[in-house]
């Protein structure tokens, strides 16, 4: 079965949306941006500082999950950038479906820390990134990238990982 989704995943600060928007462009798939699905209420609790719960993603991971679904079946390879920290919401993310692939942007919390400080982020703020790094699971299955690599050598490793 051929890939037709890829759920690019890591804490916020990988990387997510500069290799996945990278990628799109090299590959001619499309990119989505995980967090425009988030509902008002996780974008409000986000922008207080206070992490997300399951409670919280559950709904989220959902309307996602629906999303992939539906880019499967309109041939349309998609690029999602969604940190799916734990193994359940990667495993609700594919859904069993063989056409979903994950890519894992890996890197250290003092790595990612740093780029985080160097950035303003909509409502992500770097104070998340602890309660990030403890609920991350990090994936059996996975193409994984060392995000202390430049966005040009790790877009190509996954273009060569998928064979795209």
């Amino acid at each position: 079965m051929t890939v037709k989704v890829v759920v690019l995943m890591g804490v916020s600060g990988s990387g997510k949306t500069t290799i996945g928007r990278g990628f799109a462009e090299a590959a001619g798939w499309v990119f989505e941006e995980g967090d425009r699905w988030h509902p008002p209420a996780n974008v409000e609790k986000m922008r207080r500082g206070e992490p997300l719960n399951d409670g919280d993603r559950w709904p989220w991971l959902d309307a996602l999950a629906k999303a992939i679904g539906e880019w499967i079946a309109a041939d349309r390879p998609t690029i999602l950038a969604c940190s799916a920290l734990k193994q359940v919401y990667r495993e609700r993310l594919a859904a069993g479906r063989p056409e979903v692939a994950f890519a894992y942007l890996k890197g250290t919390q003092e790595l990612v820390g740093s780029r985080v400080a160097s950035r303003r982020h909509e409502y992500m703020p770097s104070t998340l990134l602890p309660s990030q790094f403890a609920t991350l699971e990090e994936p059996a299955k996975a193409i994984e990238l060392d995000i202390g690599e430049p966005p040009a050598r790790l877009i190509s490793r996954l273009r060569n990982a998928l064979g795209v």
